[in-house]
């Protein structure tokens, strides 16, 4: 019994560090990485497209947002738009914070090819 639970022990600790090392692959620190998570729960329903070439609800996020201003998009997140809800009650200021963190992080896209 012990060599297998020896086994299971040993393939724990090698699979635990192969996401671990994935995940710090990614180049993002823990703030940016809780940025990058809150953002898909929170603000990815309406600034994520849900499939390939699909439009969004409101603009993608990424480092130009709000001009790139921080301020501005920490306004945005708290006090909301006309389209967009606030979230001052929702987030605390330390994952506001990770939001914007992360936000530098994202490229923005490429512009699309004109039509012929």
């Amino acid at each position: 019994m012990k060599p297998c639970a020896l086994l299971f022990l040993c393939l724990l600790v090698v699979c635990a560090q192969y996401v671990f090392a994935r995940q710090a692959g990614d180049g993002l620190n823990e703030q940016q990485r809780l940025g990058r998570q809150i953002v898909a729960q929170s603000c990815g329903v309406c600034h994520l497209p849900p499939a390939r070439n699909a439009k969004t609800y409101g603009p993608l996020l990424n480092k130009a947002a709000g001009g790139g201003d921080d301020a501005v998009v920490r306004e945005y997140i708290l006090d909301g738009t006309p389209r967009m809800p606030a979230f001052k009650y929702f987030l605390r200021p330390t994952e506001i914070d990770a939001i914007i963190s992360y936000l530098k992080t994202v490229p923005v896209p490429a512009p699309a090819p004109a039509p012929r």
